[in-house]
C-alpha cells in the first residue's frame, strides 16, 4: 500500500478538477480525498497499490479535467495518511 499527499497548483478550481480527479481515482481503484484549498490549489490524499498510485499521479500531472491547467504538482509519501476505502470529493 502506497499513501501519498499531492498538492496541485495552477488553474485547478472552478473547472471540474476535483470531480474528474474522483473519476480517475475510481477508474484506477484509488481511495482518498480531494479538496480545494484557500490559496487556489487542490489537495489530494490517495492510497492504493504502488503501480496504481503512480498511474494516478501521472494522470493528475496531465490534468484529468480538460478545462484545468496544471502548473505544479508536489507529491509526498506519508505512511501516516488515513487509509480510506473509497475516494471522496470534499468542500
Amino acid at each position: 500500500m502506497k499513501k501519498v499527499r499531492i498538492l496541485v497548483k495552477g488553474m485547478v478550481q472552478g473547472v471540474g478538477f476535483r470531480y474528474t480527479t474522483k473519476m480517475l481515482a475510481d477508474k484506477l481503484g484509488i481511495a482518498g480525498i480531494v479538496r480545494n484549498e484557500n490559496d487556489g490549489s487542490v489537495y489530494i490524499e490517495a492510497n492504493g497499490s504502488p503501480e496504481r498510485i503512480d498511474a494516478f499521479i501521472d494522470g493528475i500531472k496531465r490534468s484529468p479535467s480538460p478545462s484545468a491547467s496544471v502548473e505544479d504538482v508536489t507529491v509526498e509519501e506519508d505512511e501516516s495518511i488515513e487509509e480510506r476505502m473509497n475516494f471522496t470529493v470534499t468542500n
